[in-house]
């Protein structure tokens, strides 16, 4: 159960900074039917998981086969996911509502699948984050960990969906500071755990 926790942990803190899906989901949050509201945090999930499982067993498995490039992406991954956490610490985002939420579902799909699968930065962090810790974990705890990872997508969209049609007008700036400073803070914690995970490899 620990490792499940850290992967929910992960995950969230991976899923939770504000990034276009994020405001995406909160744009039609604020101003759609709940039925739109929740049919968008799904197709959102599905994308976030899928990514999440290729960087997983995809990229994360064949750094697993190699030593020597579980040592460069343990490196490498460790430095850019601290990297990833700081500059949640230091960001000064603010709400976005001028991203248009009211399209036909077709786009709500592909404008989706753009931003998780051809987006370049998510590639970038799902592997170096998610593909690293796969390097770490024993076999017979690679898939406790990655259902903890996927969970929390749908805690995550589905959530703050039911929040914001709740809350709507409570959600600000300052609420988008608080989340970015945990999920930093998180991140440079995990950052910090691959780097010494590293660190004992070479000694």
């Amino acid at each position: 159960m620990p490792l499940f926790l850290q992967g929910f942990t992960i995950g969230l803190a991976y899923v939770a900074p504000i990034g276009l899906q994020n405001l995406f989901v909160i744009n039609t949050a604020l101003t759609q039917k709940k039925s739109r509201v929740y049919l968008t945090a799904l197709i959102v999930t599905f994308f976030d998981v899928t990514l999440a499982l290729a960087c997983f067993f995809g990229i994360g498995a064949v750094m697993s086969a190699f030593t020597w490039l579980q040592m460069i992406v343990l490196c490498v991954g460790s430095l850019i996911v601290m990297w990833i956490g700081i500059g949640l610490l230091r960001a000064k985002d603010k709400m976005d509502t001028s991203t248009k939420v009211d399209v036909p579902i077709l786009k709500v799909i592909s404008t989706s699948c753009v931003v998780t699968w051809f987006n370049p930065q998510a590639l970038i962090d799902g592997t170096m984050l998610l593909g690293a810790f796969r390097t770490t974990l024993p076999k017979e705890h690679v898939v406790e960990f990655i259902l903890g990872v996927n969970l929390s997508s749908f805690v995550w969209f589905f959530g703050i969906s039911t929040i914001l049609s709740l809350f709507s007008a409570k959600f600000n700036d300052k609420i988008l500071r608080i989340i970015n400073i945990v999920c930093g803070a998180v991140i440079v914690f995990y950052g910090v755990k691959l780097f010494i995970n590293f660190v004992q490899m070479i000694l």
